[in-house]
């Protein structure tokens, strides 16, 4: 093992340890607090954001002027914090990353490093990329199901045609009108957003977990039937009863679950011909193989 091969500081005190931990923490927390009120400054604007696809579906509907309300005095007001929390995360994040970056990297070696870092650079990019597929695809499918079992009401259409509220009235029935309370419509899309930037992470937790040797791509391939039943149980739970957005949700995790496969034979190919080079792969073993034997005799 050579001098770059080895930890900086695996002799440093576990005191130092401690203090450095409350440091990096320390940073951590000031920065989630600086990036929460931030977003909380800008809160309403992101809430729109937010409401965007809810709004589209209402105005698609026939709703020319779509509202939303509160029924409580506070419930604006958490609504802006809640939106702020999750917001003050991901803008803080990256610092978050880096402070928990140099306090474990002094006590890993080389190689470590280097396979751990990309890791750390790809989990933010890909829950980016899986909270804007469920904010542009997802959510927008889940309003247009839940909304499109109503109508607009027959006392707005005609108010809307004639600009009279007395023609505008009907003789019977009543009319079923959307009152949408924004805590209840942010839930959805925050749960949304949140549940496909965790199913995004499926690469990186199944190629991290390659590259330390907890599984396998032959071992992944033989339990695809069962992940595909936990992916379909997954996608029941976390859409709607709605079965395009389930299908949606079913193809794309799958489609990483493939990937991931994928990654896992790359990284066993490359510690494969790093053992090559460094002389501990035996091909006597691999010849060995019942696999490699079974090939041969279907060969003959």
């Amino acid at each position: 093992m050579t001098a770059t091969d080895t930890p900086e500081d695996s002799s440093a005190p576990l005191i130092e340890h401690l203090t450095e931990l409350r440091s990096r923490l320390i940073r951590s927390v000031m920065a989630f607090v600086v990036g929460m009120v931030l977003c909380f400054a800008v809160g309403g604007m992101i809430l729109d954001f937010l409401l965007v696809p809810i709004e589209n579906t209402m105005r698609a509907l026939g709703n020319p002027n779509p509202v939303m309300q509160f029924t409580a005095p506070q419930e604006y007001f958490f609504t802006l914090v809640r939106i702020s929390m999750v917001g003050g995360l991901m803008v803080s994040f990256p610092v978050i990353a880096t402070q928990l970056w140099r306090f474990v990297a002094p006590g890993l070696y080389k190689t470590e490093k280097n396979a751990f870092l990309p890791f750390l650079i790809a989990s933010p990019v890909l829950f980016l990329m899986g909270a804007a597929f469920a904010h542009y695809v997802v959510v927008p499918l889940a309003m247009a199901f839940f909304l499109g079992f109503a109508d607009i009401p027959s006392f707005v259409s005609a108010f809307m045609a004639t600009g009279d509220v007395a023609q505008a009235q009907r003789d019977s029935g009543i009319d079923i009108v959307f009152n949408g309370k924004v805590n209840e419509t942010l839930d959805i899309t925050l749960k949304m957003i949140v549940a496909f930037g965790l199913c995004f992470q499926l690469p990186v937790l199944l190629t991290l977990m390659g590259k330390a040797g907890l599984v396998s791509s032959e071992g992944l391939k033989n339990v695809r039937k069962y992940a595909i039943i936990g992916i379909l149980v997954l996608a029941a739970l976390v859409t709607p009863p709605d079965v395009v957005t389930q299908i949606i949700l079913f193809v794309v995790v799958y489609s990483l679950y493939e990937i991931s496969i994928w990654l896992v034979k790359s990284v066993e190919k490359k510690r494969e011909r790093t053992l090559r080079e460094e002389g501990f792969y035996d091909d006597e073993d691999e010849a060995e193989d019942p696999l490699m034997k079974e090939f041969d005799e279907d060969d003959d």
